[in-house]
């Protein structure tokens, strides 16, 4: 089996058998060439089949010189990934990177906003500027509802439930969730709605809630983009990304009493350990609680 093959081979696993994101296949899709790359370069001559511990241990080595801590970690769990692919269409009957330990992290504390900076950076929207009242809509949307950037950019008019004030998100893996909405962030979206109503749509764009000036649906770039001229013209120094409302939106809620397990659910995570991230972030809140709860407070 060549790699060009297997690659082909694993990347179509990923998208119909395991449902991933376009972004995370070519992220794992990546990861694989930069060991291709390795082999081509010191004219290794070795298949996916063949490839041997020793030949892996090398390669991990001479690129961990050029890679921070989180960038090999990464590289090392989507090779196990790869070859364990390759174990289960019996290519392989061992995984070369079953003995290489991914280096230790530390869990990064994610950025957030305060609600003054939030405050700030939507004031610094030109609502005459065409795109306002949308760019206003996308804020609003990301810091109210806790969307990530591609649940954003995805979002459709028939998603919308604002009668039952839900919206229904289409997250990680194609899994739907439903999101509570809260009537502030309607209003803006509502807003914003009966602008694009009468700009001229593409046709396959004419459920994409999000668009851009030429009637199609808005990218991830453009997202960040907007994010980063607003926070430019808040002069809010801070380096902020579309994710950074999301970050913001599960920490507020957790520093206002929110239940832990209910924050967990709104940002369709899979595992309670990646939501326990925020509990960090607001020590004092912590201690309200012992005071509280706890029987000999």
């Amino acid at each position: 089996m060549k790699w060009e093959q297997a690659i082909s081979d694993y990347t179509y696993y990923l998208k119909i058998e395991r449902a991933l994101a376009d972004n995370t296949i070519e992220n794992y899709r990546l990861d694989i060439l930069k060991l291709t790359n390795y082999l081509s370069e010191f004219n290794i001559d070795a298949s996916p089949i063949e490839i041997d511990e020793e030949t892996i241990q090398n390669f991990i080595y001479t690129i961990s010189k050029l890679l921070n801590e989180r960038s090999q970690s990464r590289l090392i769990s989507g090779l196990k990934s790869f070859f364990d692919y390759l174990i289960f269409e019996d290519y392989r009957r061992s995984n070369p990177l079953e003995l290489i330990e991914s280096p230790r992290l530390g869990r990064k504390l994610p950025d957030t906003l305060s609600t003054t900076e939030i405050d700030q950076l939507i004031e610094a929207i030109d609502l005459s500027h065409p795109q306002g009242h949308r760019n206003k809509a996308i804020i609003e949307t990301l810091y109210g509802c806790g969307l990530r950037v591609s649940e954003l950019i995805n979002l459709k008019l028939s998603h919308l439930h604002f009668e039952h004030g839900f919206i229904k998100v289409l997250g990680k893996g194609n899994k739907e969730r439903l999101v509570p909405i809260n009537p502030y962030t309607q209003k803006y979206i509502n807003l914003y709605i009966d602008l694009r109503n009468e700009q001229e749509i593409m046709k396959d764009s004419t459920d994409v809630l999000f668009l851009n000036r030429r009637g199609s649906g808005l990218t991830r770039a453009m997202i960040f983009t907007i994010v980063k001229q607003l926070a430019k013209r808040a002069h809010i120094e801070k380096n902020i990304s579309p994710h950074t409302f999301r970050h913001s939106f599960a920490t507020h809620l957790l520093e206002n009493g929110a239940n832990l397990r209910v924050i967990q659910q709104m940002l369709g995570h899979e595992s309670i350990t990646t939501t326990e991230i925020y509990m960090h972030l607001d020590k004092s809140h912590l201690r309200s609680v012992l005071q509280k709860y706890h029987p000999r407070a």
